[in-house]
This record gives C-alpha cells, structure tokens and sequence, in this order.
C-alpha cells in the first residue's frame, strides 16, 4: 500500500504514533479509507442505487453469544443477490453482523479487521471487548458524512469476553449512524425486519438457552420478518439458501453447518404450516 523509494518504505512507516491503523490511514493515505465522503455536499445518494441488506440479531445464550442474518440484498424494490453474507469474523472472540449499505458495510469489516490486528501487534496483546465496539463505534463516526447521504452502516457486534462472570461472558452491543454505542440486554435486531424480529424474540428469547434452542428461536424470528418485510428472505428450501447462523464462545467463532441451518430451516417451516403465526411464548 505504501509508496516505496529504491525499494524502501517511506518514512511515515517508521514514525512511531497511535496503535490505531485507522488513524495512520487517515493521516497517510485518507482517500483509502472507506469512510471518506464519496458525493459532495448536499448530494444525496437514490434510496433504490446501492443495495442494502437487511435482517441481522444476535442473543446470548448459555455458552455465549449466537449471531443470525437472513440472505437477501435489495436495491429499491429489486432483489439484487440472494444470499448474501451478512454475519462475519473480525476476530477470534467477536463477530460483526451488519444492516444497511452492502459494499460500505463489507470494506468497514475488512478495516475493523485489521484495525484489530494492527492493535495486537503494536501493542502485543489484543484489545478486550468494550474496547473493541468503541473503536467500531469510531470508525461509524467517520462514515456520517455518507450515512446523511444516504449510505448509512447499522452493524451489530457479538462477543465473548472472559473478563465477565460465569454465564454473562456473551456480549451484544448496537450502534447508531452517528456512532452512538449501547450494550444490548440478551438480544437485539437491526435493519428493516428488526421490528418483526423484535416482537418474535419477545416471545421466544429466554435466559439460558441451549444452543439448538437460541438457534431455532433466531431462525423463527427472521421468518416472522420475511413474512412482513418484503427486504427479508426467509429460508428458501428450493434454492437451498439459508440463514446464516455463528456463534462465539470460549471456544472463539464458529459459523453453523449448512446441514444445521437446513434442519432448523425445515423444522420452522413444518411448524409454520402447523401454526401460522409461530410458537406461542412460554408462560
């Protein structure tokens, strides 16, 4: 990335500074961060030019925490890709899942990745969890310019922090455009669908869940937000696509199997020809 002189790094490489790759980057080379203001001022980017993805959650559980998002990308009223990925790794122990402007939201992860990365190996050691949504909660404040422009980011970030008791080490924080941060209490939901997932997780969420349990509850709350939001796929049992599902633990990240996520796919949609409207909640 940086411009080399008779095959050496240039001087900036070796000026010591903040452990933040970021601010390097910003100070260095601004015009490749994905942050920076893309129109001019005033200019607002179409509802329907960029295709956004929508719906992602995430909830705690008895190991720790689990992430969920259905596939579906739109622009406008136009699906443009069926089965996008919308939960990803950023590091050992955290997961981002994100709603709002696809290719902004892919290049953010990517930055935040190494951001972490580049922390580790300036400072020898990784950052612990709060530090971690803090500095994705920087980088959202970076990208309000195009978020006002209509390019907003929703992320959502999943953990799991040792340094927390026995049975609350799994950890979910939401943010706003403008990089507002907040700890979530056992769940929360973002992009279009969020307030049909919501409502379902009301109902099904319970302290203490096994991990199948926690899966098959995210799994019937995206379909209850594909079934009223028309920006959410539920699973599609013909194309076989179906939602993503991870978890992270003391074990770090792992994404579920494709056959898991089918089984639970299908037992939802057996249960949905049953009884409509979903699983009543517990009393």
């Amino acid at each position: 990335m940086g411009e080399r002189e008779e095959g050496r790094l240039s001087e900036e490489f070796f000026t010591p500074g903040s452990s933040s790759f970021t601010e390097f980057l910003a100070g260095y080379r601004p015009e490749l961060l994905s942050t920076r203001s893309m129109l001019p001022d005033g200019v607002r980017f179409p509802a329907d030019g960029a295709p956004h993805g929508t719906t992602v959650l995430a909830l705690t559980y008895e190991d720790g925490v689990l992430v969920a998002g259905d596939r579906r990308a739109t622009a406008g009223m136009n699906i443009v890709q069926r089965d996008l990925r919308k939960v990803h790794p950023v590091d050992e122990y955290t997961a981002v899942a994100f709603a709002g402007t696809v290719g902004l939201a892919l290049e953010m992860i990517k930055l935040f990745r190494v951001e972490l990365e580049h922390f580790e190996k300036m400072e020898g050691a990784p950052m612990s969890l709060e530090a971690r949504a803090n500095r994705l909660s920087g980088m959202l404040r970076q990208n309000l310019a195009q978020a006002m422009q209509g390019l907003a980011v929703v992320p959502l970030l999943a953990g799991y922090d040792p340094a927390r008791p026995a049975g609350s080490r799994g950890r979910v924080f939401r943010f706003d455009v403008g990089g507002g941060r907040y700890e979530a209490r056992d769940f929360h939901v973002e992009g279009s669908g969020s307030p049909y997932a919501r409502g379902a997780l009301k109902k099904l969420y319970r302290p203490g869940m096994s991990r199948r349990e926690a899966a098959l509850a995210a799994v019937q709350s995206l379909y209850d937000a594909a079934d009223d939001d028309s920006a959410t796929a539920g699973p599609d049992l013909t194309r076989r696509i179906y939602p993503i599902v991870a978890i992270v633990t003391e074990d770090g990240y792992a994404q579920l199997p494709e056959t898991e996520t089918e089984e639970l796919s299908r037992e939802t949609v057996r249960q949905r020809q049953q009884r409509p409207d979903g699983p009543v909640a517990r009393v």
